[in-house]
């Protein structure tokens, strides 16, 4: 399987129609080019974009790890699908995203990124992802954390 790796900036129209990179749509199986599901990162000021399979496999799991009795859970699951959406490609490889979600991770003068997440990718504000991105030194510590753990 392909992977999503890199960033790649790109502009919305006035509509809030993006082209999703080439690159990234070439990844998404042929049968997937038509649509994706796109949720607001619960941490991050961004939107996590998932081809259909990876998005019910995320799904899946999550849902495996709840008690479907427990209301508190039946919240968590309802809340987190509930501010899902489906994103239609269109056929010159753009996705409409709604003004109020590129309010709401702050894009300015229309300018995303399109950042590769492995199996997803997220849109950006280009200004935001440039503040959270850790400095050197601390990228290099946390890396070196997690990957010496077992």
């Amino acid at each position: 399987m392909s992977t999503f790796i890199g960033k790649y900036e790109v502009k919305a129209d006035v509509k809030g129609r993006i082209f999703i990179p080439s690159v990234y749509r070439k990844i998404l199986p042929e049968q997937e080019r038509e649509r994706v599901v796109m949720r607001k990162d619960a941490e991050n000021d961004c939107l996590v974009i998932y081809p259909v399979p990876v998005w019910n496999e995320k799904v899946e799991e999550f849902k495996s790890r709840l008690d479907e009795w427990d209301p508190v859970d039946q919240l968590l699951l309802m809340q987190f699908v509930s501010e899902a959406e489906w994103l239609d490609i269109d056929s010159q490889g753009r996705v409409l995203i709604q003004k109020k979600h590129l309010q709401t991770i702050a894009v300015e003068n229309a300018e995303v990124l399109f950042v590769g997440m492995i199996d997803r990718f997220a849109v950006w504000s280009k200004a935001k992802f440039e503040q959270s991105r850790l400095a050197a030194p601390d990228f290099a510590a946390l890396l070196k954390e997690k990957m010496m753990k077992k």
